[in-house]
């Protein structure tokens, strides 16, 4: 006989909303000590979890959470990372200027992008373009104007999308992506996308630079980009490196006269980024 746990979980697909919404709550805390459940009978509980995404916001607010916390799990994200259907599902929610889940469903792509598939999926997926947001069909560059767009409510006023910088950062661990990341885009006036970024190496979400430090330096293990990203025409990148590693110091006439005209008579206040593995990663990045 199955467990009132087993049988709770059977309750994710049951036609009554209240009781679906009733099982999906009660089974967030589950998918954190005993993900396991939403494995059974060969992952229906996950296939449910994929079609509540769709539902009324609170039980899809339950499924996205469980999905994230399940998703660490190789045979759960290889599920979820494969379905090209689902992906769109989700690229569709997180688009949508009123979407409630929008954060839950950044933090989800993050975590899906942890697959060897999706980042070189997301590449080359085109889809229908959200006239409001961006002008182009590549799901990676919709999804890189929505971080810019979004930071700090400004698309979606529940939501930042800072997580969407940790997909970025995988995205950029394969050739194809860090090929995308410093190719000027023809459908967005010629922008090399990268350059999105790099303004939110100082910004006051913590989530937001370590994703963008990740990035930058995943980045630079493309040996053949690094005259395109240190030109001052280009990418323009090691004064949003360095920037993040000054404090208020003085310096000397002398060794100001010598430093980018960026880094020169910074304010008093200036304060070097508080984060120890954000400024490793800035420090890997000029290594």
């Amino acid at each position: 006989m199955p467990t009132e746990l087993e049988e709770l979980v059977e309750f994710l697909h049951h036609g009554n909303t209240q009781i679906r919404q009733i099982a999906a709550e009660n089974l967030v805390g589950y998918s954190t000590v005993q993900p396991s459940i939403f494995k059974a009978e060969q992952l229906t509980p996950v296939k449910d979890l994929k079609l509540l995404v769709k539902d009324y916001t609170p039980i899809a607010k339950n499924a996205l959470t469980i999905l994230v916390n399940i998703s660490e799990d190789q045979e759960v994200l290889k599920n979820l990372a494969t379905d090209d259907a689902f992906l769109e599902s989700v690229l569709l929610r997180i688009t949508h200027p009123k979407e409630p889940n929008a954060n839950l469903l950044s933090m989800l792509l993050a975590n899906l992008s942890k697959s060897d598939s999706l980042p070189t999926r997301i590449i080359t997926l085109e889809r229908t373009t959200p006239k409001s947001l961006s002008s182009t069909p590549v799901a990676l560059d919709q999804l890189l104007d929505l971080f810019v767009k979004g930071a700090e409510g400004r698309y979606n006023k529940d939501a930042d999308y800072d997580y969407l910088s940790y997909l970025f950062a995988d995205t950029a661990k394969h050739a194809e992506g860090r090929k995308h990341l410093v190719t000027p885009r023809k459908d967005d006036d010629n922008i090399v996308p990268l350059t999105k970024l790099v303004v939110f190496t100082e910004h006051r979400s913590e989530v937001r630079r370590r994703g963008v430090a990740s990035t930058i330096k995943n980045v630079a293990f493309d040996i053949s980009s690094h005259a395109q990203l240190l030109a001052a025409d280009g990418v323009n990148l090691l004064p949003y490196i360095l920037l993040p590693l000054m404090g208020p110091e003085e310096y000397s006439e002398e060794d100001t006269e010598g430093m980018l005209e960026d880094l020169q008579l910074l304010p008093p206040d200036k304060e070097r980024e508080r984060d120890a593995e954000i400024v490793k990663t800035h420090l890997e990045t000029l290594l």
